[in-house]
Order: C-alpha cells, then sequence, then structure tokens
C-alpha cells in the first residue's frame, strides 16, 4: 500500500509505551519529522500522556485494535464494532480534539468485512509498502544484527510513495537504527504523517 503521493510515512505500530516511544518523538522532533502511530487501545489508556504528546507535536493516529487481537477478523460484527470504538475513545479521552482516520489489523490480517467495518467507522484501512520486520529476532536477531537489517530494508525498498512499517513498543534496535535512517530517509524525500481525517490520495 502506498500514500497516493510521493511522499513517504512512516508509521510506528503496537505503542505508546514509555520505554521507546519518547525517545522515537524526540528523534522525530528532533529530525522535523511526523509520522503516523497505530496504537494499541489499552496501552492508550494506560499512557494518555504519551498519546497527547503525539497528538501535540503534530502526529497521527492510526486505530490498531484494543489489545492487538490477531484474530479479530473472526469475531462477530459487534465485537469488532466494540474493540475498535474502545481504542478510538482512549485515544480521544486523552486528546480529545484527535482524529482517528486510520485502521490497521494486527498482522495486517485483513479481509473484506473488516475493511468495510473499519470504514463504516470513519477509518480508511492501511497496510504497509516496506516492512522492517523489527520483531522477527529469531532471523535477524538483536543489536547490530537487528539494527543493520532495519536500515538496509528500509534503505532498499523505499521508494516515493512508500508506507513504512516498524515499531516502538520494546523495540530498542528499531530507535537505534531510526537514529541514522531519519536523517537518509530526509534527504531523499518528503516524509508525511497520513492526514488525519483518513483521506488518502490515490495514485
Amino acid at each position: 500500500m502506498v500514500t497516493g503521493t510521493s511522499s513517504v510515512a512512516l508509521t510506528f505500530d503496537d505503542g505508546p509505551y514509555p520505554e521507546h516511544t519518547p525517545q522515537i518523538l524526540d528523534l522525530l522532533r528532533d529530525n522535523g519529522i511526523k509520522a503516523t502511530f497505530c496504537v494499541i487501545g489499552r496501552n492508550a489508556h494506560t499512557y494518555p500522556d504519551l498519546i497527547r504528546r503525539i497528538h501535540n507535536e503534530g502526529h497521527s493516529f492510526c486505530n490498531h485494535t484494543w489489545r492487538h487481537d490477531m484474530d479479530l477478523r473472526q469475531k462477530d460484527e459487534g465485537a469488532i464494532r466494540d474493540d475498535l470504538a474502545a481504542t478510538t475513545n482512549a485515544i480521544r479521552e486523552a486528546a480529545p480534539s484527535a482524529k482517528v482516520g486510520y485502521f490497521r489489523a494486527p498482522g495486517g490480517y485483513f479481509d473484506a468485512r473488516l475493511i468495510n467495518i473499519a470504514g463504516s467507522m470513519g477509518m480508511t484501512s492501511i497496510y504497509w509498502h516496506v516492512d522492517t520486520r523489527d520483531w522477527e529476532f529469531s532471523k535477524y536477531g538483536r543489536g547490530e544484527t537487528m539494527v543493520n537489517h532495519i536500515v538496509s530494508s528500509v534503505q532498499q525498498n523505499t521508494r516515493p510513495g512508500s508506507i513504512v512499517l516498524s515499531h516502538d513498543n520494546l523495540k530498542p534496535d528499531t530507535l537505534t537504527a531510526y537514529r541514522y535512517l531519519l536523517p537518509w530517509l530526509k534527504a531523499r524525500f518528503t516524509l508525511i504523517a497520513l492526514p488525519p481525517n483518513g483521506n488518502l490520495a490515490r495514485p
């Protein structure tokens, strides 16, 4: 999936979390970059100050379900709506003026019904174009080997219009990688937060 323009969108999933989300936000601020945060509802509820900071610093939000339920699409419609509504409500309780224009299914496990339900709730479903797979420690290890993998994955695969998937929840190697990647990306692409209202341009 792409942004529909030449701009590149960085997306960070599974937060907010106090261990690394503030440091990701610091990096983005220091580089003058806006991003999109796909947040877990229970984390938004637990760490409202981080939700407020994300909002106040001009980043956009994506609903990533209440507890990262990989099987959400298998639930009945009422359960799906309750889950997504609870997540959006947790974001808005912390930042009442925040718009939640996007939905990303955990693991990317979308189906047509899930996309339609999210759409009826005012959210555009987003996938990604570049997956850093910064969680796959069994394959890429930790520390330097993971950092090198993340850097090379982004550098080799990012194109104009890419949506890049990374994580801010308990991923120190992602933080290290982006200390290098943000200046590299900024020198080559226009980096944007996805429009808060969910209106993606169509290529």
